[in-house]
């Protein structure tokens, strides 16, 4: 017979990066008490985490914007933990130097049709030629010529031009331009069928960890290190300030209507099938 004190374990999936690994470090390292509740990491790319989603798979899961158009049946949006780039975001790199106006001319590589970056890409412009490429990948593919072009997320955007490449546009910079506002990536989804109260629960701890690591930010980063994928700490912490940060805390009403308005924009240029209703747990 089950009881008040029982343990619950609710898995929470995220990526392998320096910047979840900072988000979740509390978490993960016990820092916090997190009383009946037990919090189980699974780590995958985005790509598989978005896929995994669809058949609700995680209590918890990180997931790009996009793909939280197929799935919100399932899952609500948690009001924390997510990835917005002010004014700076997914960058399109050639190895010779380009014009964005050109881009349907080109062959993109991108990391995954399901991904906020290529969103963001198609509703700039949704005619151009793509390969779905590992995002770890995509600087080989451009620099040994297999695309014309690549879609940069994660810390290629911080050393692309060691690469010697060029930059064709910052999607992030584009759409603070044309809207005022910055540009979402990713976000911590819930599912629903946990119900109001362990919601409610889950959200307020996952808020706490990301509270800790930023009151905490040394002993986070030192961390979020071995996620760091090659990077020297100072790229890395460049890396975690881009997308943990007061906007990672809480979206604030920019964040939330940024999320409103890329999926919004997918909808009405037939890149998303429906309307999204966006849904936070509060």
């Amino acid at each position: 017979m089950s009881t008040a004190t029982e343990t619950r374990t609710i898995t929470v999936a995220h990526s392998p990066d320096s910047d979840d690994a900072f988000m979740f470090y509390a978490l993960a390292t016990n820092k916090l008490d997190t009383g009946d509740i037990q919090f189980t990491h699974v780590l995958k790319d985005i790509q598989s985490l978005n896929e995994m989603a669809m058949r609700g798979v995680f209590d918890v899961t990180a997931i790009s914007f996009h793909a939280y158009a197929y799935i919100a049946d399932k899952y609500a949006l948690l009001p924390h933990g997510a990835s917005i780039g002010d004014n700076y975001g997914p960058i399109l790199v050639s190895r010779e130097p380009l014009s964005a106006d050109n881009l349907s001319k080109m062959k993109v590589a991108i990391p995954g049709e399901m991904t906020s970056a290529f969103l963001a890409l198609r509703i700039f412009n949704s005619e151009f030629a793509y390969e779905v490429v590992p995002f770890d990948q995509i600087i080989e593919a451009v620099q040994e010529g297999r695309c014309d072009a690549g879609l940069l997320i994660h810390e290629g955007q911080l050393f692309y031009e060691k690469m010697g490449l060029h930059k064709v546009i910052d999607l992030g910079e584009w759409w603070h331009d044309r809207t005022g506002l910055p540009l979402p990536m990713g976000g911590n989804a819930i599912r629903r069928d946990l119900g109001k109260e362990m919601m409610g629960k889950v959200s307020q701890y996952l808020r706490e960890s990301i509270r800790y690591s930023l009151e905490h930010r040394e002993d986070a980063l030192e961390y979020a290190m071995q996620f760091a994928r090659d990077m020297d700490t100072e790229t890395a912490d460049r890396f975690v300030a881009m997308w943990v940060n007061e906007l990672t805390l809480d979206y604030t009403e920019r964040g939330r209507k940024a999320v409103s308005l890329l999926l919004d924009e997918g909808f009405e240029r037939g890149i998303i099938p429906n309307r999204v209703q966006i849904d936070f747990i509060e």
